[in-house]
């Protein structure tokens, strides 16, 4: 079967990033943020690291939202929902300010443009940690934007985060693919490659690359984005 849909990472993918000093950017402006609303830093940021490990190891029953909220609310009781214009506001305003703790790559929209001109569906398989607004922001901090993928994961509408398989599967099903017609690009040597778990090809970016667990990747097709145009063009549709 030849291969017909791209799946791109985004963080540390198509857009250029140290992860720890994004999410300490991110986590330290949205403490900020709310602190005049009553909320202390501290306290707060403890929550958001919780919540993010629950959506983390999300079984499928609710959204990867709800499974944040929830979290919040063992912290703050019901009412942190009442506050959750607080948190949008923020991703409108001062999370649009973090873009300058990221890189930037034009290589990653010219190589989504070659992929989509080659006849080659494309989505972003983002881990769904954030909602769509600040996913929408950091695909446009990439020189792309959302219309460029025919699906891209957020909070809001997924029910399973990275590394867990079956985050792949329910991607799998809403664009009606089977794995072995699929490559998954990322640069996480776990997250991401663990797609070939399904059957999936996969490409290793190593211009920011995480390997956490000290993995042999000698294995994977790897490379910098000159080296996946390369493949790209190798691949047999």
């Amino acid at each position: 079967m030849g291969i017909t849909t791209i799946l791109f990472d985004l963080d540390g993918t198509l857009l250029p990033m140290n992860q720890d000093r994004f999410a300490g950017a991110y986590v330290k402006g949205l403490t900020i943020a709310a602190e005049p609303a009553g909320y202390s830093p501290m306290i707060l940021s403890t929550a958001i690291i919780a919540g993010t490990a629950a959506m983390v190891k999300n079984d499928g029953k609710k959204t990867n939202e709800e499974v944040f909220w929830d979290t919040l609310e063992r912290t703050y009781g019901e009412s942190v929902k009442n506050d959750i214009h607080l948190f949008d506001e923020f991703y409108a305003t001062d999370f649009q300010k973090i873009k300058d703790v990221c890189g930037f790559d034009p290589k990653a929209a010219k190589l989504i443009r070659h992929i989509k001109e080659k006849g080659f569906r494309v989505a972003l398989a983002t881990n769904p940690l954030f909602p769509s607004v600040a996913t929408e922001s950091r695909i446009r901090w990439a020189g792309l934007d959302r219309q460029d993928f025919e699906l891209y994961t957020t909070y809001e509408t997924s029910r399973y985060c990275k590394p867990n398989l079956d985050y792949y599967k329910a991607i799998l099903n809403q664009l009606q693919v089977s794995p072995e017609e699929c490559v998954m690009v990322g640069n996480d040597a776990h997250e991401d490659m663990i797609a070939e778990q399904l059957g999936m090809k996969v490409f290793l970016l190593t211009d920011c690359l995480i390997n956490k667990n000290n993995a042999d990747i000698s294995r994977y097709p790897q490379g910098s984005f000159d080296e996946l145009f390369a493949f790209i063009d190798r691949l047999e549709r």
